[in-house]
């Protein structure tokens, strides 16, 4: 696993760290994935978070622990509470709090949205954080909002690269935040590669980024904040 922060950058305080999936040479998830086969997918699924967890108990600070977001295949559960039980006993035996934990999906695949909303509704009630990955890109998008509302929504990237030069970008991003805002949804915006991009995102009102302007994800590990970016 690598770790890639999720930066307050109000107060220059890191919220959460990201766990993805990395190949021991450093290849992405998306390689990763692919070498996984459907039969195994629940249990890679599993592994993952397992994981996830027992290198975030190792390596975030004890005092003012940060978030954690650990991703997931919606379609590798097949019924939620019994598919989280092994998450839950990892998160028990290493003393990481539920509360700072973050269940992330995202629509890579076609998915059941009744599937999904019990997948979402059984988690919060858990005690778990959710959010949805990739708003904008997805299959339900704003269908899904309707009838559920996460803690947290995460912005395509798509829509982020380069907002700070183009304005029908810069309306979209921002009827999109002011909707969150109303549901009382906080949103993320990933994919900031670039100052400009920041600063228009910081004048929208966006509190929490993630990026490689940010910090690149790092293997087992977390990635320093540029000083300038730091309370």
């Amino acid at each position: 696993m690598a770790f890639q922060p999720i930066l307050d950058v109000r107060h220059g305080l890191v919220f959460a760290h990201e766990a993805l999936v990395r190949g021991m040479d450093g290849s992405g998830a998306a390689s990763v994935l692919s070498l996984v086969d459907p039969d195994s997918r629940y249990a890679f699924d599993q592994q993952c978070r397992v994981r996830a967890i027992e290198l975030a108990a190792s390596l975030f600070p004890r005092k003012d622990v940060p978030h954690l977001s650990i991703n997931f295949m919606p379609n590798a559960v097949y019924e939620p509470r019994a598919c989280i039980r092994q998450t839950l006993d990892t998160a028990r035996r290493t003393d990481f709090p539920l509360d700072r934990i973050i269940i992330e999906f995202t629509e890579v695949e076609k998915l059941d949205t009744a599937h999904l909303l019990n997948i979402l509704r059984s988690y919060r009630d858990i005690g778990f954080k959710t959010a949805i990955d990739d708003f904008g890109a997805g299959y339900s998008g704003l269908n899904l909002l309707t009838r559920f509302q996460p803690d947290l929504v995460k912005l395509d990237m798509d829509l982020i690269r380069g907002i700070d030069t183009d304005t029908v970008k810069q309306i979209v991003v921002s009827r999109t935040l002011d909707m969150l805002r109303d549901l009382g949804v906080t949103a993320v915006c990933e994919g900031v590669e670039t100052a400009g991009e920041l600063q228009l995102l910081t004048e929208l009102g966006v509190d929490l980024i993630q990026g490689y302007y940010i910090a690149r994800p790092t293997f087992e590990g977390l990635s320093p904040i540029p000083t300038a970016l730091a309370a």
